[in-house]
């Protein structure tokens, strides 16, 4: 009888034992887990207890919202809206109170929900006053006008379009196409809210995705800005000519690289690098790309921002990629912005950017300021120049470079492959891109530029895969360039 009680009170104080670990596993170790889970529901009454802030588009009186939260009857107090439904989508993000959180709605989660260290003494005030707790308004420097012609110049059309300030670094419009409706995700009904996130990732054409930020393409002949920029900063001068063939064979191989359409670049007369720019030469860009080596062409692309991790606002940006150790074909092939080059249209707009910025790298902004519900500034997010890492100044060229460039961009949209991104009264400078993708399949094109020439107040990238529906005759000229027109159009508030 002894033994049998011993067991029984040893299994139970192994039971108790087991309890006690399992209670301090939940309590300490998995706490937070815990606390955040979207399935906790307690969680998301208390976090839908509270008014949700505030984020914005415009200036001064034109500032509206494009996210904000509206009381209902329910128990979960607060709805969040999205009022222009997929204009912003991939600005905002979706707050979801099942799937949680994206882009602005994630990185700045802590400010909307009131909680950001800036707010402790409100909060602790609001607390002993017996005040509910309401979240701070998210100012972006996203610009409504400029967000609407990117979704009205790309269309239907699979692609992205960013627009910066060159001399600030704010984005002025962010579009990724094809776009999501974030009301959907942030219904109070979960079979709602299930239903449309199963549909939006079933979706083959994954509009969930954020193009812009987190998708590189071949940027094509873009890249020879790059390229360019590598050539006149070891010496190579705009007026310097090359040798204008029909065809460049490449080193080691038999392969060869040839010009749009098979043709001449300059009927067969030595070509300057300002003329080869212009018509988008590839032979002169392959050649100078083997001039110039592999490494140099990489560590120049670097001090633009490839191939390295730099912060931003909103986390998760795709790096965009040059190889740096490359044998003489290969390195002619990424010289022109093909083979395994890669880069995102975010990045493409930053080069551009810098160039109309006499060489500096602004630091991107997609958040301005951050206030709180009386509208008093509690953080703001001024102007900086972006320092790479591995970089000492944020210089990506010399201003001479930089000068250069913006000259030979200029003609670009004055006199050769850019015409159709042309504004009457207004200088744009730019460049166009046709990458190939494989046999067969339609070119991803591109367009970046800035305006106006003299004194850059935007600067855009606009890519266009699978050739925007116009077959494997599409080019960035064609279809790319009067995009970007119409968004610099939009940004300057000219019309045409």
């Amino acid at each position: 009888m002894t033994a049998s009680i011993r067991r029984v009170a040893l299994t139970m104080l192994l039971l108790f034992g087991a309890l006690f670990v399992n209670l301090n596993y939940l309590q300490v170790v998995r706490a937070d887990d815990l606390a955040s889970d979207s399935a906790n529901a307690r969680r998301l009454v208390a976090e839908y207890q509270s008014e949700r802030g505030r984020i914005l588009e415009g200036r001064g009186a034109d500032t509206r919202p494009i996210a904000e939260s509206v009381e209902t009857r329910g128990e979960l107090k607060f709805l969040r809206t999205y009022d222009s439904g997929p204009l912003f989508a991939h600005v905002t993000g979706y707050s979801s109170p099942i799937f949680g959180r994206s882009e602005i709605e994630q990185a700045f989660n802590e400010a909307l929900t009131g909680n950001a260290p800036e707010a402790f003494a409100r909060n602790l005030t609001d607390l002993l006053a017996g005040r509910e707790r309401a979240g701070d308004a998210v100012h972006t420097t996203v610009r409504g006008e400029v967000q609407q012609a990117a979704r009205d110049a790309l269309g239907d059309r699979e692609g992205a379009v960013v627009a910066v300030a060159p001399p600030t670094g704010e984005i002025l419009a962010l579009w990724s196409s094809p776009p999501y409706d974030p009301n959907e995700l942030a219904s109070h009904d979960p079979d709602e809210v299930r239903a449309a996130w199963q549909r939006l990732n079933d979706n083959s054409a994954k509009p969930l995705l954020n193009r812009a930020l987190r998708e590189s393409y071949p940027p094509g002949s873009t890249f020879k800005l790059i390229t360019a920029a590598a050539a006149l900063e070891n010496g190579v001068s705009p007026e310097q000519t090359f040798p204008d063939p029909p065809q460049l064979e490449l080193p080691q191989t038999s392969a060869t690289i040839g010009n749009f359409g098979g043709s001449l670049c300059n009927g067969g007369q030595p070509i300057s690098l300002t003329q080869a720019l212009t018509v988008s030469c590839n032979t002169t860009f392959a050649q100078l790309g083997l001039e110039l080596g592999s490494e140099e062409l990489a560590e120049q692309a670097a001090r633009f921002g490839f191939n390295t991790e730099w912060s931003f606002q909103v986390p998760g940006v795709a790096t965009s990629r040059v190889p740096s150790d490359l044998d003489p074909p290969a390195t002619a092939q990424s010289a022109i912005g093909q083979r395994d080059v890669r880069a995102t249209p975010l990045q493409m707009a930053m080069v551009s950017a810098a160039i109309a910025n006499d060489g500096v790298m602004m630091a991107p902004r997609l958040v301005d300021r951050i206030e709180d519900t009386s509208g008093r500034v509690i953080r703001e997010f001024a102007p900086e120049e972006l320092r790479l890492p591995g970089q000492s100044t944020a210089q990506a060229v010399s201003r001479s470079t930089a000068n250069a460039l913006q000259a030979m961009m200029t003609n670009v949209v004055s006199a050769g492959s850019g015409t159709s991104a042309a504004i009457p009264g207004v200088q744009v400078a730019g460049k166009t891109g046709t990458a190939q993708t494989g046999e067969g399949r339609p070119p991803t094109v591109w367009f970046v530029g800035f305006a106006p020439a003299d004194n850059p107040a935007v600067a855009v990238a606009v890519v266009v895969p699978d050739g925007g529906g116009a077959g494997s005759e599409a080019t960035g000229g064609a279809i790319a360039g009067p995009m970007a027109r119409e968004v610099i159009q939009a940004a300057l508030g000219t019309t045409q």
